[in-house]
């Protein structure tokens, strides 16, 4: 254990799954409390389509594929974004419900970005730097590069920063939207930051869970912290707490073997916190409630 610490690529996976986990997790009770856990889902996989755009982009202006995260988040972030707004304008603009709407998004923008990525995977001549873009669908926490930890850091800060500085109108859009709007909030813009930190909170993770898990890295330290306590600071707190332990243990014993993949390894041990809590919590746990209901 300690021979594998002292290794320069552990650590950086290590501290920057953390950070991940932490950022990741207190962005997702805005989504939890909000009852936007399906969004998570959406964004997730529409940011393949902005990561393989971003990649051919790159690579047709400058000759090479580029796959650093300083050039493929805000391809993710773009996609992400773009996906939910359509979404929002179509379901004003037409009778289709949001559910219907999110997963219409969810298809077309996966199933464009699964389709670009295998055209770049065929393409001849070969596109250079292109081996190994479909580990974004299910993450390779291995390739993280310092270049792409310091990425997660920027983010990881600007989000946190971004929380500490709007904490008190996030937490009244959270609860009641038209409070805020009758305070004078401009809530279409406050509903665009929040979106954009969900959305932060997912594309900073694709590299190590991927596109089709990172929805547990969001929703399931949020699920397990709300057992816990009824306070959105406490929640956040948690949550937080949750998120960066599970995805370091997670990306801790991944290294422990070859071939066992991080992504599933932290789902594995965010499933196992949410069961627990679920069932310990004092207050909501199914076991101490069976028990006050039998004495």
């Amino acid at each position: 254990m300690i021979e594998l610490l002292s290794d320069y690529t552990v650590r950086l996976v290590v501290i920057g799954s953390a950070l991940i986990g932490a950022t990741s997790g207190g962005l997702g009770c805005y989504a939890y409390l909000r009852r936007q856990s399906l969004i998570g889902d959406v964004i997730s996989h529409s940011s393949l389509l902005g990561i393989v755009a971003f990649f051919w982009l790159s690579h047709f202006l400058t000759g090479e594929g580029n796959k650093s995260l300083w050039v493929l988040i805000p391809g993710a972030i773009t996609a992400g974004l773009a996906a939910m707004l359509l979404t929002r304008s179509v379901t004003n603009r037409t009778k289709l419900k949001e559910d219907a709407g999110l997963g219409v998004m969810l298809a077309i923008f996966f199933g464009t970005g699964l389709m670009l990525l295998r055209w770049i995977q065929r393409s001849s001549p070969p596109i250079s730097g292109q081996a190994g873009l479909e580990d974004y669908l299910f993450g390779m926490a291995a390739a993280m590069t310092s270049s792409d930890f310091w990425m997660i850091c920027s983010l990881a800060l600007l989000s946190a920063t971004t929380v500490l500085l709007c904490w008190s109108r996030l937490k009244i859009l959270t609860f009641d939207e038209e409070y805020a709007a009758g305070l004078g909030l401009p809530t279409a813009r406050w509903e665009l930051l929040l979106l954009t930190l969900l959305v932060i909170g997912i594309v900073i993770g694709l590299q190590i869970v991927g596109v089709v898990l990172m929805v547990a890295m969001l929703i399931a330290p949020a699920s397990a912290a709300r057992q816990w306590t009824r306070s959105l600071g406490a929640m956040f707190c948690i949550a937080t707490g949750l998120g960066a332990t599970c995805a370091a243990s997670g990306a801790f014993i991944s290294s422990l073997q070859s071939g066992l993949p991080t992504g599933p390894v932290i789902v594995i041990f965010l499933t196992a916190v949410v069961i627990g809590s679920v069932l310990l919590s004092p207050s909501r746990g199914m076991l101490f409630r069976r028990q006050r209901l039998v004495s």
